[in-house]
């Protein structure tokens, strides 16, 4: 029996100008001072495929121009809208006044397990630095903090690891909201 299977390993065959059209998930990261220009990228990277509205970049969080950002992005960064501010709070401050909830991503004494947790949409998601994880500032205006379990012997996980998990948890938990944006994807590959 022969079985033909083919591996999707293309780009959306839309013209930028047609995706920038497609319909966007109203899922905010917000990246709180991260280090690493490569975690960013990678984050972006993640942003595009599950089309999140806009990305925030806060602090000293690289930001375009900069060249490992379109490296490590994989020519990501121009299909994903994004935004820079001054500090986690400001972006914080801008999403809560639009109603928008902000869920914070990190072990506290107070989160909650992520798989416990019904994802509001649309929803502001806080990832903290590499080293000192979501600023103090900004788990004291989240509306929810929330932690993925970690059973090893260390206490952490790459953010950019961090952001797929949930980012892909936002999505199992709405998919019917998502389905349109795949749907308008099948049948790209097919000659």
């Amino acid at each position: 029996m022969e079985t033909r299977l083919q591996v999707r390993s293309f780009d959306s065959r839309l013209s930028p100008e047609e995706f920038r059209e497609v319909p966007r998930n109203p899922v905010y990261p917000i990246l709180d001072n991260l280090r690493s220009a490569f975690n960013v990228g990678s984050v972006i990277r993640t942003a595009d495929c599950i089309l999140a509205e806009k990305i925030c970049l806060c602090g000293y969080t690289a930001h375009p121009p900069h060249k490992k950002l379109d490296k490590t992005s994989l020519g990501a960064l121009p299909y994903v809208p994004w935004a820079y501010y001054e500090t986690t709070s400001e972006a914080i401050r801008v999403y809560k006044d639009l109603g928008v909830p902000v869920v914070a991503l990190e072990l506290t004494n107070r989160s909650r397990l992520i798989w416990e947790y019904r994802f509001p949409l649309p929803v502001a998601l806080v990832l903290g630095n590499e080293a000192l994880g979501v600023s103090h500032e900004a788990l004291a205006v989240a509306d929810d903090i929330l932690e993925i379990p970690m059973l090893g012997y260390k206490n952490s996980i790459n953010v950019a690891v961090a952001f797929g998990i949930a980012a892909y948890e936002i999505q199992r938990q709405h998919w019917q909201r998502f389905v349109p944006q795949l749907a308008s994807r099948k049948g790209e590959g097919e000659k």
